[in-house]
């Protein structure tokens, strides 16, 4: 393995591990639950099976091909890999983030669809659908988890959690905690006794991703 491969796996696992961190930080998850994975060039780097990230260190990197055989380190993968590798072989995505966040899940147990409560829709590609319910770890719930992300960047997977993904962790993090966000604004607007929340229009989702294709800085 040359040494600017080998520095980019270690980088990838860097930000990996800190993301995962930043997801139990933010109380997007509990204990181990939730995964986040990068990938660099055919190797996908994941956190394992059931270790504390906190415990994560720069010699635990634990990486597996596009097939899901394991290429690097000596902790299990997460038994969410299926989904993670669906994912990247569906998708140019180079990271993704799986939570069970709180307000997210309690949504995927309500709707197909998350409503269209505010503009932060536009930043999944669009209205965020709800993933059919199967045991986690499952082909199943992978197949689920595509049909669900089909023109999207983001869905919710029912009684289950969120799946988010991006051209790199910091926007594959992002997506899932505008996801979180967006679940919990719903929820509570549609808590007040007498009133039901005002949704936008397919027309003006629409125009705030043809805005959206200019924001930012040039560059």
């Amino acid at each position: 393995m040359g040494d600017e491969r080998q520095d980019a796996i270690e980088q990838a696992w860097h930000g990996v591990v800190a993301t995962a961190r930043r997801t139990a930080a933010d109380g997007l998850v509990v204990g181990t639950s939730g995964n986040v994975s990068a990938r660099v060039g055919d190797i996908v780097l994941v956190t394992p099976s059931g270790v504390p990230y906190d415990r994560l260190g720069p010699g635990d990197a634990v990486g597996v091909d596009l097939e899901g055989r394991q290429v690097l380190g000596g902790l299990v993968p997460t038994s969410e890999l299926a989904l993670h590798l669906a994912v990247y072989r569906e998708s140019d995505a180079a990271a993704v983030v799986h939570t069970h966040a709180v307000h997210a899940t309690a949504v995927s147990t309500l709707v197909h669809e998350v409503p269209l409560i505010h503009y932060a829709a536009a930043m999944m590609g669009g209205p965020v659908r709800t993933a059919a319910y199967a045991r986690y770890g499952t082909r199943e719930l992978a197949d689920n988890m595509l049909t669900a992300l089909r023109g999207r960047t983001g869905c919710l997977l029912r009684n289950h959690g969120t799946v988010t993904y991006g051209s790199t962790l910091d926007e594959a993090y992002d997506r899932t905690a505008q996801l979180e966000w967006m679940c919990r604004l719903w929820l509570t607007a549609s808590s007040v006794p007498g009133h039901s929340p005002a949704l936008l229009s397919a027309a003006q989702l629409r125009d705030v991703q043809e805005a959206l294709e200019g924001y930012g800085q040039p560059g």
